[in-house]
């Protein structure tokens, strides 16, 4: 699936998208310019709990961002789904980098990819 092109969405509709819940999106950007691996995720969800035990087993330093629950800030969730282009949560960023979720933080330990590219 491929994006809408930012030449095809109007000025007012660009600074609307840049403004939404801006709080958080910088937040979660600073996180993932200063840290060399970060979790975002949301309570409750299992996904963001497998991704930090892996992590944690591993031995891997990361800084974690928790934002809300099913029932509770799902509107700034939304904001950080529309910044990395990432439908699910969690969101792992290693070395500024989006690699996916819990699921291909896996996979990328497990082949040795996620080490190197830490090393």
């Amino acid at each position: 699936m491929e994006r809408l092109e930012e030449s095809k969405k109007h000025d007012v509709v660009r600074q609307k998208m840049s403004a939404w819940h801006s709080d958080i999106v910088s937040e979660a950007a600073k996180a993932v310019a200063e840290n060399d691996v970060v979790v975002v995720g949301m309570a409750l969800n299992p996904h963001p709990k497998q991704a930090k035990k892996l992590l944690d087993g591993l031995q891997i330093p990361y800084k974690y961002l928790e934002y809300g629950s099913y029932t509770s800030q799902w509107y700034p969730r939304l904001a950080l789904k529309i910044w990395a282009g990432w439908p699910t949560f969690p969101m792992v960023f290693v070395k500024g980098q989006l690699i996916g979720g819990a699921s291909d933080l896996k996979a990328l330990a497990e082949s040795g990819e996620l080490q190197a590219a830490l090393k």
